[in-house]
């Protein structure tokens, strides 16, 4: 699939801003599935410094301060994206669960790289704590001996069919535990939801940051969760990788979904944060266009508050 993809961030502020500055998680990943190229980055006013780096993760990121007086912000990211089919998850694998949660806690001298790397994703992160009730609600798919891909399958679907979308229900700040009773949310909190599950039973999950193409087949709804940035969670299967789940529309992602970035959960891909001197209230507005260049069709802008 090849996308053209937009995405701009403006910021108004009650009064002048003298001094700020920021870090930007939003040029999208190089990947063997995600190819990017003539992206461009523009921000208003322009920047007096600004440099790129790799985090800890693997994901771009932008540092740029404005010294001077402004009284708003614009952020524009445009890139040319072509995606592929992702490597086919290896349904025949025959590991259990246990097996691969066990893996995850051996001793770190004698296990492979890619677990050894893994086993990050396993531990507490700033918005997502293992809990005895998050291990009982996955525990119903995660029956004794059952083979690893099936029951995340599965704990995908529940998550899709008990949980109402309702953007209206929680915030940044929502705990878990609240969108677990609630049985409602948004993408952010499903997939911190379905991570949750996962890390309960000592298995290694990780929260992915990205978009979905949304327009629909003929006579077919459209998906939720895409209007801007989309959230969803991929799973260390070990012997071979990571298994990405959407939970919001329970799929698989495949080449409708273009990566931004991913970590431990949304503090880690922040699209954008920083700190200034002056400014007053602000107002934030997002927008976001995929536009599918193959068929010549025009995505869908949404703006968020």
């Amino acid at each position: 699939m090849r996308y053209l993809l937009r995405h701009t961030t403006h910021y108004q502020y009650s009064g002048a801003v003298t001094l700020s500055h920021n870090e930007a998680r939003i040029l999208p990943r190089v990947l063997p599935w995600q190819d990017c190229s003539n992206t461009q980055l523009v921000i208003t006013p322009i920047p007096d410094r600004m440099r790129e780096r790799i985090d800890f993760f693997g994901n771009r990121v932008v540092y740029f301060s404005i010294e001077s007086l402004h009284e708003s912000l614009d952020v524009t990211v445009t890139s040319e994206i072509v995606t592929h089919p992702r490597a086919s998850a290896d349904i025949f694998s025959s590991i259990s669960w246990e097996q691969a949660a066990e893996e995850l806690r051996h001793d770190p001298r004698q296990t492979n790289r890619d677990a050894l790397d893994a086993r990050l994703y396993v531990l507490d992160s700033p918005f997502i704590f293992q809990s005895p009730g998050l291990a009982d609600y996955a525990r119903s798919s995660f029956t004794p001996g059952r083979n690893l891909v099936d029951a995340v399958l599965e704990l995908n679907q529940r998550i899709f069919s008990e949980f109402t979308y309702d953007p209206e229900f929680t915030t940044l700040a929502t705990p878990l535990q609240d969108v677990l009773a609630s049985k409602r949310g948004v993408c952010q909190d499903f997939a911190h939801l379905g991570i949750g599950c996962l890390r309960s039973l000592g298995l290694a999950a990780r929260y992915v940051s990205g978009y979905m193409e949304t327009l629909p087949p003929p006579g077919q709804q459209k998906l939720l969760g895409a209007d801007a940035t989309h959230a969803w969670l991929a799973v260390f299967v070990p012997g071979w990788g990571w298994l990405e789940l959407d939970p919001t529309n329970g799929c698989v992602p495949d080449e409708r979904y273009i990566i931004l970035g991913w970590g431990r959960d949304f503090a880690d891909v922040t699209p954008l944060k920083g700190v200034m001197t002056g400014g007053g209230d602000h107002s934030l507005s997002v927008a976001v266009d995929v536009l599918p260049q193959e068929e010549g069709a025009q995505g869908q802008v949404r703006d968020l508050v």
